[in-house]
């Protein structure tokens, strides 16, 4: 127990001990400043300091816009924009909906089923049930949602042959896979033997001629009229990017290129208005 007491005492005394810091002039020795101190001092010291920072650093975060910067704060002023956007979007809504409620009436109204003055006594109570509202599309607007819904899942219409064109064949033999745009199939596979001269339906301009993976050389020619043609599986491509070529003037060598092929044969398609058309109804390849 005295051991104990005795080691307490020492270490009191230790924190009492008197230090002095000394800045001296290293060329004259001269002293400059002194400070006297001891543990104790050096204790209570860094115990406020690191007081002080705690209670500054709280006072930025609370009360100055430094706290945006913390994750997990918002802007100041963020929260009451917030709950006018939702205020005006309420208002909104219900403006949309006493509109709609008058387009209904109004309808009515021009269909003989209810009068004007029915009409006005009912617009001027804006008492209604928005569920009741009839906001199903008309015919117009269920059109125009499936033509733009056709156009974003690239779905295409086969048009029929009801203009008079006049191409020459690219190649004559016989069509083992047919136009099937079920299958995304958008042309016909014409079996040939390799070698066999490929030629331009029409006149027009080359705006594509390179090899790709798929569809092996390939070569594409765009006609008057918005009329494109496609040639595909070629072995050697005779015209480049921006040649003119004349109807019936030879512009590949047929053969067996590409990966999504099985045998020697030209897969050949014909675009007219942006549209995939059967090359069959246009052109006779039994020729």
């Amino acid at each position: 127990m005295k051991a104990k007491h005795k080691k307490t005492n020492n270490f009191l005394k230790k924190l009492m001990y008197h230090y002095r810091i000394l800045v001296i002039n290293d060329d004259t020795y001269e002293e400059k400043l002194s400070f006297k101190l001891n543990r104790l001092n050096v204790f209570v010291f860094t115990g406020l300091f690191a007081f002080f920072l705690i209670v500054l650093t709280t006072v930025l975060i609370a009360f100055t816009p430094i706290r945006t910067y913390i994750p997990g704060y918002t802007a100041p002023g963020l929260r009451s924009k917030a709950v006018h956007l939702q205020i005006k979007t309420d208002s909104l809504e219900q403006a949309l909906q006493l509109n709609s409620f008058y387009l209904n009436q109004l309808k009515k109204v021009l269909n003989n089923e209810i009068t004007m003055e029915e009409f006005n006594r009912n617009y001027n109570k804006k008492v209604f049930n928005p569920d009741t509202l009839k906001l199903a599309p008309g015919k117009m607007d269920s059109l125009l949602r499936q033509e733009v819904e056709q156009r974003e899942q690239f779905k295409v219409k086969q048009q029929k042959n009801t203009l008079s064109y006049n191409f020459t064949p690219p190649v004559k033999g016989i069509v083992v896979n047919g136009f099937d745009t079920g299958i995304k199939h958008y042309g016909v596979d014409v079996a040939l033997q390799k070698g066999t001269p490929v030629k331009s339906i029409a006149n027009g301009r080359v705006i594509f001629a390179d090899w790709s993976a798929d569809t092996g050389n390939t070569i594409i020619i765009k006609h008057p009229n918005n009329i494109v043609s496609i040639y595909k599986h070629n072995k050697k491509l005779l015209r480049q990017v921006g040649d003119l070529v004349q109807e019936g003037e030879a512009i590949a060598i047929s053969g067996n290129s590409g990966e999504k092929t099985t045998g020697p044969h030209l897969h050949f398609e014909l675009w007219i208005k942006e549209t995939p058309v059967n090359p069959v109804d246009f052109i006779n390849f039994n020729q």
